[in-house]
């Protein structure tokens, strides 16, 4: 699971807020920055993302150890910040003058090149420094010297004073001297000795060295530098050879020249050849079997090349390509190769077939209306920051997390149906049971297109549907009594009569309601615009009843509408008619038929509603969950627990709410019968509110979470 930095740094600022016994701060903070499903609640998973174990143990090893994170961080950094400073102290050239002094008495060190040394002395310590920070990278022992060869021609010294540098860095390494003795030559990098070197080419290069430190200036300068720069010349023409005698071999063999590679290859290899010359031609510049494994790599790269381009001048026509048979590799973000999808034509053609409509202001101010009530209301910010966007927890991957209350109604319906593809249907078959609960990214993405297809061909009372897809622009200027807020005047509208164009345009359209912002809005405005927005007025006990309540809660007439295909105000079966005096009889409509998800209600428990036989025993064990003014879902693995009727039964239940931030998997085992007796002594007063529910579909049943925390 991936995190962000703003996740992280609010998880520090609340852990130490909380440790600090701030509440009323942290009060403030969760209202004006509030938690999201990414936030990290525990201490020790802070500490393993922000990779400071480490610094965890050793502050628990003081004398008074830091409470919070951000203290020890904040510690961490105030040392390092005192280190470097009294590493640049030492560096300083008035207090390393005892150090200087003894390498400049070292028989390593010629005076020809001792004045170069001491104007050098403060650098050689600083890049001592760097060479140990870099050691991890470059493969360094600690152990080892580092030879100024390898370093920067800025911090060299001269070509008579080359030995090594020692990296180790420690407190009790840092008085002794930087240059180990002529004596541990043999230990060396292999490199060709520089042989007859005189003592004016030596004072040269140490007033090239000032040249290039700005000490001397002028007409002796530029005359140093030109004599400098030929001699440089004359060292490379060999090289050079050699570099145009390989490219012409390699011309000869392959019969074509890769321009760009070869240059970039000589460029490097002349700025390689460059440097080491300047640090006076000390080691060699590849070593037999080094160039017979570049030679290598160099052939197999330009022979890819060639293939490459011949792959290119070869590429078929059209006219020769069956575009029914081709076959697009869908690879997801976890590598699953065997995902395959068939790409038809069909695409294409269900596109252009279907016309868009774009959105006018008639049908916006409509849908406003029975959406919240006037076209001055606009959708709340939980509505317009929810999409369809699924879990990375590996036991949760089939979830759709809630990021705000209030669109939940519309995400649990969603969910339901999105279990329902994973497990009763073929979507994967390789997998049954449990396993389909941790779908890869393309399988959880297909059952999302299919779950949308089905409840806008539902509404639609499979004869049409029609969706809402943002087109990025508005299509009317509003005027009168309606208010703009960049939402319904974007949307354009694709009305098809199959559900397989349905599905195809949905598939072509997924990341706006999966990634987007405004996927609940999308998929709630195609569900209404599918089943008319006539029909479900009339589907309404109360014409002006809206589907988006107070606070931005789904009503029972959305949730309805998206499980059964119609906005009716009831959850018990059929209609009903109540006298409400003088002859007057008023009807209450409820669900027509037995549907594939079913819905359990807490207002059942307090009597306030019956829930019929038609969403109480649906066709799949699936429920949308109704607690609290809160929608999650309730689903098992098995369909025989609908038909099993008998005295004693014990079944798995799963709960997911996306709203809870949930971390792990949630497994119930309900006992009904016999095996429920032991439930008589629980304390009535700490019951969950989701074992209410479950009583009411299996009466005294008795429910074990499983050393999971009950949801109270």
């Amino acid at each position: 699971m991936t995190v962000s930095a703003d996740e992280v740094s609010s998880s520090v600022v609340r852990e130490y807020l909380s440790r600090k016994g701030l509440k009323r701060t942290i009060a403030c903070m969760d209202e004006e920055h509030p938690r999201t499903e990414s936030s990290i609640n525990n201490r020790s998973q802070l500490r393993q993302i922000l990779n400071m174990e480490g610094l965890y143990r050793k502050n628990k090893a003081r004398i008074s150890p830091l409470k919070t994170l951000l203290e020890i961080i904040v510690q961490h950094h105030i040392e390092g910040l005192m280190k470097d400073q009294i590493t640049i102290s030492k560096s300083d050239p008035l207090q390393s003058a005892p150090t200087m002094s003894r390498i400049a008495n070292s028989p390593a060190v010629t005076p020809t090149v001792m004045n170069d040394t001491k104007t050098e002395a403060s650098t050689a310590f600083v890049i001592s420094k760097h060479i140990k920070l870099r050691s991890d990278i470059g493969e360094i022992c600690p152990s080892q010297p580092i030879y100024t060869s390898l370093l920067p021609e800025t911090g060299g010294l001269s070509s008579q004073n080359q030995t090594g540098f020692w990296s180790c860095d420690s407190e009790d390494h840092k008085q002794q001297p930087l240059m180990a003795s002529l004596q541990d030559n043999e230990s060396f990098i292999r490199r060709e000795p520089e042989k007859k070197t005189s003592t004016t080419e030596s004072t040269q290069r140490s007033r090239i060295n000032r040249i290039r430190r700005g000490m001397i200036a002028g007409p002796i300068a530029s005359t140093l530098q030109e004599s400098n720069k030929k001699r440089q010349n004359r060292r490379l023409e060999v090289p050079q050879q050699l570099l145009r005698r390989e490219e012409e071999n390699k011309q000869s063999r392959d019969g074509l020249l890769v321009t760009g590679i070869h240059q970039k290859s000589s460029e490097s290899g002349l700025t390689e050849i460059n440097s080491a010359d300047r640090l006076g031609g000390q080691r060699e510049l590849w070593s037999a079997p080094d160039r017979v494994q570049r030679e290598n790599s160099f052939e197999k790269v330009q022979q890819d090349i060639l293939k490459a381009n011949v792959k290119s001048l070869t590429r078929p026509s059209v006219a020769d390509l069956d575009v029914a048979e081709m076959v697009l590799d869908d690879i997801d973000d976890d590598e699953d190769l065997r995902e395959l999808s068939k790409v038809s034509f069909q695409r294409t053609v269900a596109e252009h077939s279907y016309a868009g409509r774009p959105m006018d202001q008639h049908t916006a101010m409509e849908l406003k209306a029975i959406l919240t009530g006037s076209g001055l209301n606009c959708f709340s910010v939980e509505w317009r920051n929810q999409g369809f966007t699924f879990s990375e927890m590996h036991d949760l991957r089939y979830g759709i997390v809630q990021k705000k209350g209030g669109p939940c109604g519309v995400l649990a319906s969603i969910q339901a149906l999105v279990l329902k593809k994973l497990l009763f249907e073929k979507v994967e078959s390789s997998n049954t049971g449990l396993p389909r609960l941790r779908p890869s990214n393309t399988t959880r993405r297909k059952c999302l297109v299919l779950a949308a297809a089905e409840i806008l061909w539902r509404a639609g009372e499979e004869k049409q549907a029609t969706i809402a897809i943002n087109s990025g622009r508005n299509h009317f200027t509003p005027t009168g009594r309606y208010k703009s807020e960049g939402v319904l005047e974007k949307i354009t509208c694709f009305t098809v009569d199959n559900i397989r164009d349905l599905q195809l345009l949905l598939e072509r359209h997924i990341d706006q309601f999966e990634t987007g912002v405004l996927g609940c809005i999308l998929l709630t405005v195609s569900a209404v615009l599918s089943r008319c927005i006539e029909k479900v007025r009339d589907d309404m006990d109360v014409p002006t009843n809206t589907l988006i309540g107070a606070h931005g809660y789904c009503t029972q007439e959305l949730v309805n509408l998206l499980l059964c295909g119609r906005a009716v105000s009831n959850v018990f079966d059929n209609d009903m008619e109540l006298d409400s005096g003088n002859g007057n009889m008023t009807l209450l409509k409820g669900v027509k038929g037995h549907c594939d998800i079913g819905l359990l209600s807490l207002f059942e428990h307090y009597n306030i509603c019956k829930v019929g036989a038609y969403l109480k025993t649906p066709r799949y064990p699936i429920w949308v969950v109704c607690s609290e003014s809160h929608f999650s879902v309730l689903f098992g693995l098995q369909r025989e627990l609908l038909t099993n009727q008998g005295q004693s039964l014990e079944f798995e239940l799963y709960y997911y709410d996306g709203l809870a931030n949930q971390q792990e998997e949630i497994r119930l085992t309900v006992s009904v019968g016999e095996s429920a007796l032991s439930c008589q002594d629980v304390d009535t007063d700490l019951i969950p509110p989701l074992e209410h529910c479950i009583r009411t579909r299996w009466k005294d049943a008795f429910v074990n979470w499983n050393d999971t925390e009950p949801i109270l």
